[in-house]
């Protein structure tokens, strides 16, 4: 059962227009640029030997949401993307009906043309009246090239004994490889050093793997990770809302988050300030950060031990009147509430300690069990999954009666139902408890869907929480060997 309704944190974001025109009260503009040099959009793009050309969609990027800009007028093998006003600044697609698509760059000239076989579109390309384009097929083409000579080193490495001179002589092989790449790139970014290319491929670029080495000798890889963690976003312009419209900076921040930092709160939370102290805590980034890294967290949607905390540090710490200024001040109010409840039972805090009244209508005490562990379960006796959860809970209590005790806690129901729930679940060796007006337990648990099952230990700290009856014996075998 559902019992508190989330606030949209702000990106069930974008709709599917040109402006990506928010549908949150919570982001209320889109990241703009302005188009006062740009041209009148006739982008004209010629396709030898392509599948029968039915039409084409121009495909645009915002943030973390594709949708349809426009569609091509189609004449023979040509496709043309032409209208009156500029089209925003950006990465785009021209999108076949094959599925295949044709990658391009859209700044202030919009007036030119991309041709190429379709048989081998990147080798045969040609672009005319676009720097961006340009640039950006001979980058494609240069690392099309470059790619066997890695992937060769790679596999010379992969026979190699670490420490030989063999091995030691392909990593300086491929080091030179790849400063001949970072040379290339060099180059064409000076060519236009302040092109969309050069903003858009300098962005997508990894710093380099340095090496650390431990007193031992050996490698010291967890220093290389959280080096090169730390310098991930070093080639990205934080003032340029162009690169919004490109997928690169979604790609990073998925990459910097769920695979570059490790899949636990404190860590999340480090990593969340990190980045969003590089916004300024201002601007669309900052917005894009924010909402996203505290969705992707929110409570019930995320596999994360304790991604409530994460939920809890970004909305008290960045969805504030003063830097969430694309909201509306009760929308804030709303979610700081919601957050300040949750922060009263986060893993790792002093469980609330609650007195509610009992069966024989006197209070129960949660501190006045005296077992090792207390696992608190909050249900509603009609609640579909609840029910399929009960019979499991008195198992599980048997197999640990001698460390756990059980208070369980009935919610948003009637005394009688309550009752009958505790008779036909055979919950008599539980300390069941029921508040009709919730006084009792009022910002102390936070409950987001029931059946709802938190672990306590013998200091009556959280240990586990938003954990199914099934996992309980695994979290109390834990929790022994902490």
């Amino acid at each position: 059962m559902r019992l508190i309704v989330s606030l949209l944190v702000a990106v069930s974001l974008y709709s599917c227009g040109e402006t990506a025109t928010a549908t949150s009260s919570t982001l209320q503009s889109s990241a703009t640029t302005s188009l006062e040099n740009a041209e009148a959009p006739d982008i004209r793009i010629t396709l030898r030997n392509a599948e029968e050309l039915n039409g084409a969609l121009l495909i645009g990027q915002f943030m973390d949401q594709q949708f349809k800009v426009d569609s091509a007028v189609v004449a023979g093998n040509t496709l043309t993307f032409s209208r009156a006003e500029p089209y925003q600044y950006g990465h785009y697609y021209a999108y076949l009906p094959s599925g295949s698509g044709v990658q391009l760059l859209i700044g202030e000239d919009q007036t030119f043309s991309i041709s190429g076989d379709m048989t081998d579109f990147n080798a045969t390309v040609q672009v005319e009246g676009s720097e961006d384009n340009r640039l950006l097929y001979e980058a494609m083409a240069y690392e099309a090239g470059l790619q066997p000579r890695f992937e060769a080193i790679g596999n010379e490495r992969a026979t190699a004994s670490p420490g030989t001179p063999e091995y030691e002589d392909i990593a300086r092989r491929r080091g030179e490889l790849v400063l001949e790449r970072i040379s290339y790139l060099g180059k064409l970014f000076e060519e236009a050093p302040n092109s969309l290319f050069t903003a858009f491929k300098r962005a997508g670029q990894n710093p380099p793997l340095n090496e650390f080495t431990l007193p031992s000798g050996a490698a010291d890889e967890q220093r290389q990770v959280a080096d090169f963690r730390y310098h991930f976003w070093d080639g990205v312009n934080f003032n340029d809302p162009r690169l919004l419209r490109t997928p690169v900076i979604k790609n990073k921040l998925t990459r910097y988050i769920k695979e570059l930092t490790p899949q636990n709160a404190d860590s999340i939370n480090v990593a969340a300030d990190r980045l969003l102290a590089k916004t300024n805590y201002r601007g669309k980034f900052y917005e894009f950060f924010a909402n996203w890294i505290t969705l992707q967290y929110e409570p019930g949607k995320s596999t994360v031990m304790d991604a409530e905390a994460i939920h809890v540090h970004m909305i008290q710490n960045y969805f504030t009147r003063e830097r969430a200024v694309w909201s509306d001040s009760m929308t804030v109010y709303g979610l700081q509430q919601r957050a300040e409840t949750m922060a009263h039972s986060l893993v790792g805090q002093q469980a609330p300690d609650i007195t509610v009244p009992g069966l024989d209508g006197t209070g129960k005490r949660l501190y006045d069990l005296k077992k090792p562990f207390i696992a608190v379960f909050m249900f509603n006796p009609e609640c579909e999954h609840c029910i399929e959860q009960s019979p499991k809970l008195t198992a599980a209590y048997q197999r640990h009666k001698d460390l756990l005790d059980v208070y369980a806690i009935a919610l948003d129901t009637e005394p009688a139902k309550w009752k009958a729930f505790v008779d036909a679940y055979d919950f008599g060796a539980f300390t069941n408890v029921f508040d009709p007006t919730n006084r009792s337990i009022f910002k102390t648990f936070y409950v987001d869907n029931t059946p709802e099952l938190y672990l306590l230990d013998a200091e009556r700290k959280i240990v586990s929480k938003n954990i199914k009856v099934d996992q309980l014996s695994e979290a109390i075998e834990l929790a022994q060997s902490r």
